[in-house]
């Protein structure tokens, strides 16, 4: 199978970069003189993208005059070969302005690491990341297809956020709490600067998401006043804001721009701590909800003891469908999709018989979502492995390349190609 992927991995390689075919694609030629034009075929399915944030593994391998670390090289032409249609990128804003003194750091340094999992290279922060996909975007116009960017914010930072309060976990920080009215200020300072820098790096950044998993006490804390589901939750309300304000720097900016509402983790039911899906939307105020056309979901393959009969992305469809016409309308994006252990995020067993079984859950994810017409996209969460939640597709330190690989590049193939996804036994084999 190694020697079989291998080979089917340079003659990816050797395509042009892009996500394959997209809509309004010039035709493709024959060689023949006097020969009619062919059409290319029209992609079958919803996009593919994933998220990485390593600006060396985002360059295209005709990036000129950027030189790349050993290690991450062969990674990099794997990367290339899935020919993702977008890249999601996760924009830490603790970690981007600690201090309100100062301006968000969008070109500070970064270590490249995966959380001190090497190879490490440094690059020049978001800069040097919108730098590499500003290159993409070039290579994919050239042939007339796409490379898009999706912006997703998260991390308060502890001058922006409030007191704590309410049903908080333990674990609870600034980090997570609700932005008092200066925090709101710099939030869309942040969303300007976001801006400035995607348009001196030449970069359109098209997709943007207010902020990720607000139902998740994590990201957003508390969930509710008190500690019990009976106490009306709290994250649609602080979101709203987020979301309102978002929207308004976007459309004050006048380029093209759309807005990935929710970002939602992918709760069916809810707890004292956090927010089921339908509760969420059913909560969200309707001049937010009707903000934009598209919804984000995350959705992971859970298997064995630990796989689960419900689907986030029905739940989604559902609860969007109660709330009228602009729910009814919405898109999905399954923005995070994946598979590890046999309750995602936990860390992996070892051995081929979990990895398949893995992949084989998310090939029946695959399938469902490709057959559902809402579905635009389906982001692979992550490239890189991060090792705090490992469902990567390259091992953190890039030595192992996981089963799921194989499945979203047959996925690729068969999407530019027109077809369906191939048999689950076929892409997890």
């Amino acid at each position: 199978m190694r020697r079989a992927l291998a080979g089917a991995l340079l003659l990816l390689t050797a395509a042009t970069y892009g996500c394959g075919g997209a809509p309004g694609a010039a035709p493709k030629r024959s060689g023949l003189p006097g020969a009619p034009p062919t059409l290319a075929p029209t992609p079958r399915g919803p996009a593919f993208g994933l998220t990485e944030d390593n600006a060396q593994l985002l360059d295209p391998p005709q990036a000129p005059g950027r030189a790349i670390a050993a290690g991450l090289q062969a990674a990099r032409a794997r990367l290339t070969a899935l020919q993702p249609g977008y890249v999601r990128l996760l924009v830490d804003w603790a970690a981007l302005q600690p201090s309100a003194a100062s301006p968000p750091a969008v070109e500070g340094a970064v270590d490249g690491c995966a959380r001190a999992t090497g190879p490490c290279t440094g690059y020049r922060g978001i800069a040097a990341e919108l730098a590499a996909i500003a290159d993409q975007q070039r290579v994919a116009r050239a042939s007339g297809q796409t490379f898009q960017v999706v912006l997703v914010v998260f991390g308060v930072p502890a001058w922006a956020a409030r007191a704590p309060g309410g049903c908080e976990t333990p674990a609870a920080q600034p980090f997570s709490r609700p932005i008092t009215p200066a925090g709101l200020a710099g939030y869309r300072a942040l969303i300007r600067a976001l801006l400035a820098l995607g348009a001196r790096e030449g970069v359109a950044l098209s997709l943007w998401s207010p902020w990720n998993e607000p139902n998740n006490p994590q990201f957003l804390s508390p969930q509710r006043e008190a500690c019990s589901t009976g106490s009306p939750s709290l994250a649609p309300g602080v979101y709203a804001q987020l979301a309102q304000a978002m929207s308004d720097e976007l459309r004050a900016d006048g380029a093209a721009h759309r807005l990935l509402l929710g970002e939602l983790a992918g709760y069916e039911t809810s707890s004292p701590h956090d927010t089921s899906v339908a509760e969420f939307v059913d909560r969200l105020p309707q001049s937010v909800l009707c903000l934009s056309g598209d919804w984000a979901i995350h959705a992971y393959a859970s298997y064995g003891a630990a796989a689960s009969a419900g689907d986030p992305v029905a739940a989604l469809e559902a609860a969007l469908s109660r709330r009228g016409a602009c729910g009814a309308r919405a898109r999905v994006w399954v923005t995070e999709a994946g598979a590890g252990a046999p309750h995602p995020g936990r860390q992996r067993a070892v051995g081929a018989t979990d990895e398949r079984a893995g992949c084989l859950a998310l090939a029946a994810q695959l399938h469902r979502w490709s057959a559902d017409p809402r579905v635009e996209a389906i982001l692979q969460y992550s490239f890189r492995e991060d090792p705090a939640f490992p469902v990567g597709l390259l091992s953190a330190d890039l030595s192992r390349v996981r089963a799921d690989y194989r499945l979203w590049l047959l996925y690729a193939r068969a999407r530019a190609r027109g077809q369906p996804p191939p048999p689950a036994a076929q892409l997890c084999a």
